[in-house]
């Protein structure tokens, strides 16, 4: 296989009548899958999309979601992930910065992409998901308007098939490139990191527009598995379709794991079929991840990657223990073993190895990466030298091998597994007339590991507060990056250089 649409072509031939999709009530076999993915490459070569156009796609989880996915593959388009959450300004920046010329929207969105209309040139053709809005066709009339022997193009292993917008230290996101040769690479590589074959049920239930939302997929896709979709988290549902489906994969970051727990008559429900549970972001809490290895077994992995690569550590199920010598239980709060076909590295400020114990930067390189990022060269260049991305993550691995993460070079806030770029909220806060001076820093919360907090000089003579600023910010970004809290304080902490002392801010607002 040299694409992943020779992938989608593999199963449908080999395991024609296997299930490669389910949601509620809709089964697709991989051969109706690839078929449907076929035709609606083909209607989107019909609208005037050529090999290397964009288009965009902005909806929940759902099966059409993954068809486009696959439509890319088949027709050398690249596709773009909306993220549903993100703000109008914020959508109209990805829209304009990809230069998307079809917008695939769920009718749930269609005020949204009302207002997108009037902001956005670049898009010619709106297509209607679930239903009609305004006079935009609707996606089954669409689809059934394509040949089913695809679009007249043959796509290349170097072809860009999705475009991941990722929130950026400069306050604008930017668009990761990934190829299908690297798409191809990250199934394989994830079907062997988590053990997945043929008999694979992935339960799928983070939001498509992450790369983890589509890696699991991809993996249980390598060998003919099956994936079963949620339109979004729900704990109890997750459990119910875990029993009724025999899933035998699924992911959950910290907060979800912790909200699984917390269903009264959790442990009513058979959960046998699980092989593994993946786990990113942030470490799990010791004692949850006890409970939870009571009632669901050994089955917890961790893993730890970026939009950029995909997975670049994990620590195995059996590797992960609450119990044991001192060594051993701390990789509980680790980032895993670099996994295989990772070239990994933990460079210092010179540029060299560093030895066992001593912080570094990890820096990586992969079959499994992204080609650069979109109409970003400066970005690209800073990122990738010689092959090797410099992830700005610190960490510090030990005798073994192991890779604990000890700070982030850039200055990123993660909370409910999503990563939040502290300049992002700042340069919203900034656009307040009442703000003089502001700084964002993470803050520990039982339930999202973090949440966002912002430290306000105000403006001489202002007395704006905490519910002004914080409602301003939902005009700008997207609601899980706004504040929860805000500080009032008469100056900012600095260091020599001038800069923020944001260490020092940390200190005092995580001690209260």
């Amino acid at each position: 296989m040299h694409t992943v649409k020779d992938l989608w072509e593999r199963n449908a031939h080999y395991f024609p009548s296997r299930e490669a999709l389910i949601f509620g009530e809709r089964r697709l076999t991989h051969a109706q899958f690839a078929s449907r993915a076929r035709r609606l490459a083909s209607a989107l070569h019909g609208l005037g999309l050529r090999r290397r156009d964009r288009f965009a796609f902005l909806a929940m989880n759902c099966i059409e979601y993954y068809e486009a996915f696959a439509a890319a593959e088949y027709g050398g388009y690249l596709m773009v992930p909306l993220n549903f959450r993100l703000a109008p300004p914020e959508l109209a920046h990805v829209l304009k910065d990809s230069s998307a010329v079809i917008l695939v929207y769920e009718q749930q969105y269609a005020a949204t992409v009302a207002a997108l209309r009037l902001q956005v040139s670049s898009v010619r053709h709106y297509v209607c998901l679930g239903g009609t809005a305004e006079s935009d066709p609707d996606y089954e009339g669409l689809l059934a308007q394509g040949q089913e022997s695809g679009p007249p193009v043959e796509p290349q292993p170097e072809d860009v098939s999705v475009l991941w917008y990722t929130s950026g230290t400069t306050g604008k996101p930017k668009g990761a490139l990934w190829s299908q040769q690297g798409l191809l690479a990250s199934a394989r590589m994830c079907a062997q990191v988590s053990a997945m074959d043929g008999a694979t049920r992935v339960l799928q239930v983070t939001p498509a527009f992450h790369v983890g939302g589509r890696g699991y997929v991809l993996g249980a896709a390598w060998d003919g598995g099956s994936t079963v979709l949620h339109r979004s988290f729900d704990p109890l549902a997750m459990l119910q379709t875990i029993e009724r489906e025999k899933i035998t994969h699924t992911f959950m970051v910290a907060a979800m794991v912790q909200a699984v727990l917390a269903i009264p008559n959790v442990s009513s429900f058979d959960l046998s079929s699980l092989r593994s549970v993946f786990s990113a972001s942030a470490p799990i809490p010791v004692p949850v991840l006890r409970r939870a290895m009571e009632l669901m077994g050994p089955v917890f992995s961790l893993q730890y990657g970026c939009t950029e690569v995909g997975t670049i550590a994990a620590l195995p199920r059996y590797a992960l223990v609450t119990e044991g010598p001192p060594e051993v239980v701390k990789r509980l709060g680790s980032a895993g073993f670099p996994v295989p076909e990772i070239d990994f590295r933990l460079l210092d400020e010179a540029g060299e190895d560093c030895a066992a114990g001593v912080p570094g930067e990890v820096v990586v390189r992969s079959p499994s990466m992204f080609s650069g990022y979109w109409n970003n060269s400066a970005a690209t260049l800073e990122a990738m030298r010689e092959g090797w991305y410099f992830t700005g993550d610190i960490g510090v691995q030990d005798t073994e091998g192991c890779l604990f993460l000890v700070d982030r070079k850039k200055d990123m806030i993660i909370s409910g597994g999503e990563n939040i770029y502290s300049r992002e909220v700042e340069e919203a806060l900034a656009a307040h007339a009442d703000v003089h001076e502001c700084a964002v820093i993470g803050v520990p919360d039982p339930k999202w590991v973090e949440t966002v907090k912002a430290v306000v000089v105000r403006k001489s003579g202002s007395s704006v507060d905490e519910a002004v600023l914080i409602e301003h910010c939902r005009g700008l970004i997207a609601r899980y990056k706004c504040p929860r809290s805000v500080a009032f304080v008469e100056e900012l902490p600095r260091l020599a250089t001038g800069k923020i002392d944001k260490p020092t801010l940390r200190t005092r607002f995580r001690s209260g």
